[in-house]
């Protein structure tokens, strides 16, 4: 990749109060942006100041959705440094991602240094406090104008950043889940293994419905039997049952979150038994008519962790440990944090030291 050019900004931003952040309201003074053209490549990195875009009407994102996206965040550990965790990780997700969506594939170990020299210049925008990071959102879009079905020649990669609160204003709590059988977010074969808009677009409308019913997220089932257990919302989800921790197989249809690979390999750690299949969602109601279901949570980068105290399923409610947050999620969530923040040791080597 080219040499990163920076452009400063002369007008800086007043920072928004700790207690005022919310979750993706505020970004920082600068982006960074990188061009893609048909026998060019990716070239000419830049960090500029944040600011609108001028596209094309026809520019192709906009008809055909063209658009993959990660999530990530830096925080701030006790002894003064910046760390991202596992950024590698997010960085693979994206370039599959750009193979499922015909996007050209980046250089993960250019686009890591390049993101890694805005947060330097944009470290000031960590927010202190309990809960508090810096989100970092990599997306790219197809600009060439055209309305020709097909995949794009020309494409603008950008990264934003956002001073982001906790998720849980007072810790973690236990959410409720309605179990989704009317509406399809994915089926295998289709975008639900890549982290595309249009995924998050198809299931706003069930959300909406869940809201207005008085629950926090949708628990999708998959899409041609509307009988097995995918995802919840925008999380991937674990039972405990009898013991074991299940959670639902990598399939084609559900995302590979790095939360929920790392929850894995924390729980395996620790000699619990975690089982990747199939669960379908019959097979959880008779588990907790048996009194075998102990503990539900989903798992992602926003919440990181977000025990599940209440489902209802067609006219079945369930109330899963009294309500309450589970041994598992409580420890998990620690222990995670703990390590993503610099206050615990870091086993994994998860940690990426950013200065």
């Amino acid at each position: 990749m080219e040499q990163l050019q920076m452009t400063r900004s002369t007008q800086l931003k007043t920072k928004p109060a700790t207690d005022q952040l919310g979750f993706g309201r505020h970004f920082t003074d600068h982006m960074l942006l990188m061009d893609y053209s048909k026998g060019q490549g990716w070239h000419a990195p830049r960090i500029v100041p944040y600011g609108p875009l001028t596209l094309d009407p026809s520019a192709m994102v906009f008809h055909y959705g063209q658009e993959v996206f990660e999530g990530m965040k830096a925080y701030r550990t006790p002894q003064g440094e910046v760390v991202l965790f596992r950024p590698d990780m997010n960085l693979k997700r994206l370039n599959h991602s750009c193979e499922r969506l015909s996007i050209p594939q980046v250089d993960e170990k250019a686009l890591l240094d390049a993101i890694r020299q805005l947060i330097v210049l944009e470290k000031d925008w960590i927010p202190e406090g309990e809960g508090n990071s810096l989100y970092i959102r990599p997306f790219i879009i197809a600009t060439e104008p055209g309305l020709g079905v097909r995949a794009a020649h020309d494409y603008l990669l950008l990264v934003i950043l956002s001073p982001v609160g906790a998720y849980y204003s007072e810790g973690i709590h236990p959410v409720r889940i309605y179990v989704e059988d009317q509406y399809v977010r994915a089926v295998r074969g289709g975008t639900g293994e890549a982290k595309t808009s249009g995924n998050y677009a198809s299931g706003i409308k069930a959300q909406e419905v869940a809201e207005g019913l008085g629950f926090s997220q949708v628990l999708w089932l998959d899409g041609v039997e509307h009988k097995y257990i995918e995802e919840v919302g925008s999380m991937n989800v674990f039972f405990k049952v009898n013991g074991e921790v299940i959670t639902p197989a990598l399939n084609g249809s559900i995302l590979a979150g790095i939360t929920r690979d790392s929850v894995i390999h924390m729980l395996k750690s620790w000699g619990v038994k975690v089982t990747e299949r199939r669960i379908s969602v019959e097979e959880l109601y008779t588990a907790w008519q048996e009194g075998k279901l102990e503990e539900a949570f989903g798992t992602g980068t926003a919440a990181v962790i977000s025990p599940i105290g209440f489902m209802k399923w067609e006219g079945h409610e369930m109330e899963i440990n009294g309500g309450e947050t589970g041994d598992y999620a409580k420890k998990l969530y620690d222990q995670l944090t703990g390590i993503q923040r610099g206050e615990l040791d870091d086993p994994f080597s998860w940690r990426y030291v950013v200065r």
